[in-house]
């Protein structure tokens, strides 16, 4: 091994050691629950892992270290309340329309897949795309739900698709 991958090596084991038991305890309050903050504080440093070159003379490790780990606890918040929503929508159905347990995975990870997909859209415009193509809503319906004009459901929505067709650039490129 060279010298400065040893002296990476030395820094990053140095980085765990130093603060995974504070990120370890910052993760069990903001959480509430031990197994979940083990969880993520793994996955904090399996992603300092993947950003090397970011550890190298760290002045802040602590804030960089609760800047990772805070993105990663609003994931996986976000990935509850759509568990927790579809599980409420899956009790309400009656047992013969109950799905079995492989539909259900597919059907959560396509849940998960467009909520990922809207990530980052206006509220309004997420809301006017879901009623639309979930719902099958039209446009003036939307807007009295929402309780704005045609023109403006029309805008969210064209909002939603170019939003949708840049994600599905970037993915493609990215592929």
């Amino acid at each position: 091994m060279s010298a400065p991958e040893n002296s990476l090596q030395h820094e990053l084991s140095a980085l765990y050691s130093d603060h995974h038991g504070w990120l370890l305890g910052w993760l069990r309050r903001k959480l509430g629950n031990a197994f979940d903050a083990a969880d993520l504080a793994q996955d904090t440093f399996v992603r300092v892992l993947g950003r090397p070159h970011e550890v190298q003379g760290l002045r802040e490790p602590r804030a960089w270290l609760t800047s990772i780990a805070h993105g990663l606890v609003v994931d996986h918040v976000r990935r509850q309340d759509v568990e927790r929503a579809y599980l409420e929508v899956i009790a309400q159905l009656p047992e013969p329309q109950a799905f079995s347990p492989e539909a259900r995975l597919a059907l959560m990870e396509t849940l998960l897949a467009l909520d990922a997909l809207l990530d980052g859209l206006n509220p309004k415009a997420r809301g006017a795309f879901l009623m639309s193509r979930l719902e099958d809503m039209s446009y003036p319906e939307i807007a009295a739900r929402l309780g704005v004009s045609l023109s403006s459901v029309e805008k969210y929505m064209a909002a939603a698709i170019r939003h949708c067709l840049a994600f599905r650039r970037a993915h493609l490129q990215a592929a």
